[in-house]
């Protein structure tokens, strides 16, 4: 029976206390973490004793002028109500401004003279402030985009339905975004209120 080289306990005892230091040093730095799911039961703004849930149900949007820009305030309507329609006392105003773009993405040749898209994409960007329904003060301002692809086929009707389908995936990815990104202004503006 030999005993054991007391070089590699040593060594291997240093190899353990670095691991346990880095350990620990790694759960103090992830337990200064604020992660937190958005739409818990916690408030969105400090001192707010409303849910997140709630508070987001408490935006009301103004109404908007084309077909795009209803579908996205409709989506925000559903979403930020959570199917419950539009607030009967709003805390806060959505003014929402939505506009579109639409751009052909590839041509073929039919002719020597003649080009035909057969793709294109729509792109729908929103601008958007929040302000408090009391006092009126901007709370947030905001902006985001989506694009939507689709195929445009030879038939004008089905050109014109798959531009329209493609519109209205816009503006639910895009009332999607809107809410999320709104709901972290909210947060962010209760941390500066707080």
């Amino acid at each position: 029976m030999s005993l054991p080289d007391r070089e590699k306990t040593e060594r291997s005892h240093l190899l353990r206390r670095i691991a346990v230091a880095g350990l620990v040093g790694s759960l103090a730095l992830v337990s200064a973490c604020t992660v937190r799911p958005l739409y818990s039961n916690a408030p969105l703004s400090t001192g707010s004793n409303a849910t997140a849930n709630s508070e987001l149900a408490s935006i009301a949007i103004k109404p908007v002028k084309t077909r795009y820009a209803q579908q996205v305030r409709n989506n925000l309507i559903f979403g930020f109500g959570r199917g419950a329609g539009e607030p009967a006392s709003p805390l806060y105003s959505l003014d929402l401004s939505v506009t579109e773009a639409v751009e052909s993405s590839a041509l073929v040749q039919i002719q020597t003279d003649e080009d035909e898209p057969t793709a294109g994409s729509v792109t729908l960007t929103a601008s958007y402030t929040l302000t408090d329904a009391k006092t009126g003060a901007v709370v947030t301002v905001g902006k985001r985009a989506i694009t939507s692809s689709f195929d445009r086929p030879r038939q004008e009707f089905a050109s014109y339905r798959a531009q329209i389908d493609a519109e209205n995936r816009a503006a639910r990815e895009l009332g999607e975004a809107l809410q999320l990104s709104i709901a972290q202004d909210l947060v962010r503006h209760g941390k500066r209120a707080g």
